[in-house]
């Protein structure tokens, strides 16, 4: 089958999305299949075109960007080559582009089948307004065009106003997660080199430092953590400085998380690679999940804590709060709840539960980017 995957940005860009749509690309391309993607070439340095873990990546070079959006001159011819060459074509949501593709799909007799990650939230001011505006009128005609539309979770489908006028196309596949098996020397060296002996407990954070993670919600949490357990340390691990659209936020946020890390009690572990990403979860004793809207829509990293033992305190928002509902592995608090957050970590952190390796595994084959991707050609 030759799958057409589009979206705006993919490999080395890191976000939930990219992330998702990088191991389900993969894992078709692992099945036999012909995968192509098709993105933009969001930075100059990027080749244009290149295979990579058996997809052939289509990077359009970008004109100039609105937001988070980009503009492409060359993207729609090449779009409507590849739509024309494609058995299936699999539109990741929210994007720009989203409406046309979708129309030329039809167009050309192929199936649609969008991925929506989330509903669309974005900062104020009149340019992202604008943007918002754009990007929900695509989707509108992404929706009209569209064979399906995959979503994460059912609680995520039932309480959004955007899915709810294309209810009877919506279909459930739980995201893609996979980590690399942990070798126990080289577990040891990451506990060194990030001196983890020193503190107890080791609260987590994997994400992008953005806005709408609530970053100053577990900032705001941590007085009364460290008052209970005074040699508590926050481990960051994520992209943090020179975010796409978040310099201003986490400038407002670096002098109390100097203080932080003078004191000992955080570190940025920066964008880890991939087979460093185990030892991380292994390091920390609990995950922090403070997220504040509906941009987050499920959270991948409360499964990779998950199926390394780890539980989770999430925001009770809808798909968010799914992982630890469905798996009971952590606590859910009130969205923003600062105090709220800080009580639900204590009581994970006095419990110290040890969760069975059986059910660790269960979760890790659930969630296994070629069992999503079956699910996916089964839709196809």
């Amino acid at each position: 089958m030759k799958i057409l995957v589009a979206l705006t940005y993919y490999k080395p860009y890191v976000s939930g999305l990219t992330i998702y749509a990088a191991r389900v690309a993969e894992a078709w391309a692992r099945a036999g299949h012909e995968v192509t993607v098709l993105t933009s070439q969001h930075l100059p340095e990027l080749p244009q075109e290149e295979i990579l873990n058996g997809v052939r990546i289509i990077r359009e070079p970008v004109l100039l960007k609105i937001s988070k959006g980009t503009v492409m001159p060359k993207f729609w011819l090449e779009a409507a080559s590849f739509i024309k060459e494609a058995d299936v074509v699999n539109i990741h949501l929210p994007q720009l582009e989203s409406g046309m593709l979708s129309r030329l799909g039809r167009k050309y007799g192929k199936k649609v089948i969008l991925t929506y990650h989330c509903d669309l939230q974005m900062p104020s001011g009149t340019i992202n307004a604008l943007a918002n505006k754009g990007v929900l009128w695509m989707n509108d005609i992404a929706f009209r065009n569209c064979d399906a539309v995959v979503t994460n979770s059912q609680d995520y489908a039932d309480h959004s106003e955007i899915l709810a006028k294309v209810k009877e196309k919506v279909r459930i596949i739980q995201p893609p997660v996979e980590l690399p098996e942990l070798d126990e020397a080289d577990f040891i060296s990451f506990r060194e080199r990030v001196q983890a002996e020193q503190y107890d407990p080791i609260i987590g954070m994997a994400c992008r430092f953005a806005a709408d993670k609530g970053v100053e919600v577990l900032l705001d949490a941590l007085p009364k953590v460290l008052a209970e357990f005074p040699k508590a340390a926050v481990f960051f691990m994520g992209p943090y400085e020179n975010v796409l659209g978040e310099a201003a936020y986490y400038e407002r946020l670096k002098p109390r998380i100097d203080e932080l890390i003078r004191a000992g009690h955080w570190q940025f572990m920066g964008k880890l690679p991939d087979e460093e990403v185990p030892a991380f979860y292994r390091c920390i004793d609990v995950l922090a999940m403070p997220s504040l809207n509906r941009t987050d829509s499920f959270g991948l990293v409360q499964i990779e804590a998950m199926i390394n033992g780890k539980p989770v305190a999430a925001s009770n928002l809808p798909g968010i709060r799914v992982p630890v509902t469905r798996h009971e592995m952590g606590e859910v608090f009130p969205v923003g709840d600062s105090d709220a957050l800080a009580d639900a970590l204590l009581r994970i952190l006095r419990e110290k539960r040890k969760y069975s390796e059986e059910s660790c595994c269960e979760i890790r084959k659930m969630y296994s980017p070629d069992h999503v991707a079956a699910m996916y050609e089964e839709l196809f």
